[in-house]
């Protein structure tokens, strides 16, 4: 026996119209499905489902919903098409004729689904390349926005994707696929990541235009800042940046009176513009200016901080030797020495 098609709007044998399947054996039509109804991928997969648990507690234990609304949806779909699908007369539960039927379709069509949202998949990610980059704050003050727009001018059909995070966050996310490069500042090892040392940049020191050493115009030295509260970020999480500062003053012997942990640069800034302490920053936030904050640079060799870039070990993508190439043209450029 073998189900046909008959022709939409002709009436069939059974005196049902067209426009549906049906199914012929020797002797008479068996039976008839409508072929114009508005099934669901969630119905045929719960479908397929209770099929082969042949138990309808079982079926909504694997799918995780509960059972009443399964036998909802089963019902629904038997309405839907006229026909019962299960003889629940029987445990366990059999398929009736037009539920084997019903089942290899079902799950032809559902292997069929899934083989196309994989095609598509694939020929999206044939069509456009993505490329993500996580930073911490303080590198955009720096040569990272330059490094942006020549990648964006280098690779205009790839879409970069960009995400503030901290330099452990960006371990995480360089290991799940988030990112694909990370620029941070902690000096921190993981086995999965490689890191490349762009330069160490100098630090300079951020207070009120109303302290009296506003009015110095030359560098300072950091025991000179030993009566200052100072200012540190970010809070959390640590190692942060705030333990590179905290580590420079202890080196030195500088005790502030008072130190303030905040989340981030620019709640460090307006505590410093309110005179609450003065905070020592990267050299490049000179460039970011704000009301009753001047900056001053410090006359210490080791007040650094290190600008790091991190990749997947043993990534070769040619998107991150670009980055590594823009670098090194900027920085020759710029008259900074790569590494050091």
């Amino acid at each position: 026996m073998r189900w046909r098609r008959a022709l939409p709007g002709a009436l069939a044998a059974d005196g049902r119209y067209g426009d549906g399947l049906y199914r012929r054996s020797k002797t008479k039509l068996v039976i008839t499905i409508p072929w114009r109804y508005g099934l669901e991928s969630r119905q045929l997969r719960y479908f397929v489902t209770v099929a082969r648990e042949r138990n309808f507690t079982r079926a909504a234990e694997k799918l995780r919903i509960a059972q009443p609304p399964l036998s909802r949806q089963i019902q629904q779909l038997e309405d839907e098409l006229g026909v019962a699908l299960f003889d629940r007369a029987t445990r366990p539960l059999a398929l009736t004729d037009a539920g084997h039927l019903l089942f290899e379709q079902a799950v032809q069509v559902l292997d069929r689904m899934g083989e196309i949202r994989e095609m598509i998949r694939r020929l999206l990610e044939g069509d456009k390349t993505r490329f993500a980059i996580g930073f911490v704050p303080s590198t955009l003050y720096g040569y990272l926005p330059e490094v942006i727009r020549r990648y964006r001018a280098a690779r205009p059909g790839v879409e970069l994707a960009l995400h503030e995070l901290t330099t452990l966050e960006q371990f995480a996310a360089l290991k799940d696929g988030r990112i694909d490069v990370g620029f941070g500042r902690i000096p921190y090892n993981d086995p999965a990541i490689h890191r490349t040392l762009l330069r160490n940049e100098k630090l300079c020191v951020a207070l009120s235009a109303n302290l009296p050493l506003a009015a110095r115009k030359g560098s300072l030295r950091l025991e000179e800042l030993a009566g200052h509260p100072m200012v540190v970020y970010p809070k959390a999480p640590r190692p942060s940046y705030a333990d590179q500062v905290l580590a420079l003053l202890r080196d030195h012997g500088v005790k502030p009176p008072a130190i303030h942990e905040v989340r981030e640069l620019q709640t460090a800034l307006g505590l410093v513009a309110a005179e609450a302490g003065v905070c020592l920053v990267p050299a490049q936030v000179e460039r970011l200016r704000r009301g009753n904050v001047v900056y001053r640079p410090l006359d210490e060799p080791n007040a650094v901080s290190p600008v790091i870039m991190s990749i997947r070990k043993g990534d070769r993508s040619p998107e991150v030797a670009l980055v590594l190439r823009l670098i090194k043209e900027i920085y020759r450029k710029e008259g900074i020495a790569f590494g050091t």
